[in-house]
């Protein structure tokens, strides 16, 4: 009874403690972003090489990089929240299209926020799901795919259905902002008054009028008038509205984008019908000839419908089609095609390579991380 009374006063000390913990942790940081980009960074480029390195290395691989990517969103939010805060008179960098469509939506629906939150969550935790469901049997494996595809598809279409039958673009949530004070290396430049002579440091920042409040840009120097003027150029990207960024689809742009979204969970139910040849090709043959049609449908709509055709298509959407374009190279690492043509071609690759100073050791990463290609599905997944 006493030692519950004792804990039940020291309670309130240990909370108040773990607050300012946080709080100071939140404060480092904000005021250290671009050092904690770096330090994720490096952690993401160790989870490279350790797999293969001794027993169970994949798990652990897999354990620092979901960690890893998981932490980087906390502090994505934190970043923006601080970035929000900024008084309006701070020169800000130019957003670019992909960041102000995902802000506009992430700052106007909620519902929007939470659905992309947990797409983003599930897509960076799911090689770790897989990895724990194979200790419980082939079946359990599967059974947990087949749920966090269709819980992925789920997400998808009622971001489909919120953004007005808008295309969807990886990622959904905007990526870490740059926080504009950050250049402001020497700080006081916002205690200028405006009657006194800038000094050297001033007249790199922009001046802020005493009575408007309102900034005037910073001259720029001689021999960079060119790149100076072609940055403040406007382009039809920047004076659309953001929802305007990406235009709305129907009739077939509206089958292909849900095709599109509804693949993987279709490929998925394909492998697990033919789990027992790994050689077989009718999964590979279904799920490629679904995004390959997918495309070609959304192309042809965009043809028709968009002024201009595929020329008229906003800097965000061609900026989409070439990273769906990219991914497509990934089926070379999946299903039959794999199994039949690209792994065999890899183990002559890397048999090449043994032996050689710098070589080898690309070969011997190579070969580390064919045990995940042969295992494991999300490991060459793309949505």
């Amino acid at each position: 009874m006493e030692s519950f009374k004792l804990a039940r006063k020291q309670f309130p000390t240990a909370l108040s403690q773990s607050t300012k913990l946080f709080e100071l942790y939140e404060n480092f940081v904000t005021k250290n972003s671009g050092s904690v980009s770096q330090i994720e960074s490096a952690l993401r480029s160790l989870t490279y090489i350790i797999p293969g390195r001794f027993r169970e290395s994949e798990l652990a691989s897999e354990s620092v990089l979901s960690g890893v990517q998981l932490l980087s969103l906390y502090h994505d939010s934190l970043v923006a929240r601080v970035v929000s805060q900024i008084p309006a008179n701070v020169p800000r960098p130019t957003p670019t299209p992909h960041a102000r469509y995902t802000k506009y939506w992430s700052s106007r629906s909620p519902l929007y926020r939470r659905i992309a939150l947990t797409l983003q969550m599930i897509r960076y935790t799911e090689l770790l799901w897989e990895m724990f469901a194979r200790r419980r049997g082939e079946k359990v494996r599967w059974r947990i795919i087949v749920i966090m595809e269709s819980v992925k598809a789920l997400c998808r279409l009622i971001l489909l259905r919120r953004t007005n039958s808008r295309p969807l673009v990886t990622p959904p949530l905007p990526e870490r902002e740059v926080d504009p004070r950050t250049a402001d290396d020497d700080g006081d430049s916002g205690d200028w008054n405006g009657m006194e002579t800038p000094s050297e440091n001033h007249s790199e920042h922009s001046w802020t009028m005493p009575r408007t409040g309102l900034p005037l840009p910073s001259l720029p120097d001689v021999g960079d008038i060119s790149s100076y003027l072609l940055s403040k150029v406007l382009t039809a990207d920047d004076i659309k509205p953001p929802k305007s960024l990406l235009h709305r689809v129907t009739g077939q742009g509206q089958l292909a984008e849900v095709l599109y979204i509804l693949r993987p969970l279709i490929y998925v139910l394909a492998l697990q019908k033919w789990r027992g040849n790994k050689k077989n090709w009718n999964p590979w043959l279904i799920g490629f000839a679904l995004e390959f049609g997918c495309r070609q449908l959304a192309k042809k709509d965009f043809r028709k419908r968009v002024a201009g055709g595929l020329r008229g298509l906003s800097g965000l959407e061609k900026d989409e089609l070439r990273k769906r374009a990219w991914a497509m190279g990934w089926w070379a690492m999946r299903g039959a095609f794999y199994e039949n043509i690209t792994k065999s071609w890899i183990h002559s690759v890397t048999r090449r390579m043994k032996d050689k100073p710098l070589l080898g050791l690309i070969g011997s990463v190579v070969e580390d991380y064919e045990y995940l290609w042969d295992n494991y599905y999300y490991s060459t997944a793309t949505v």
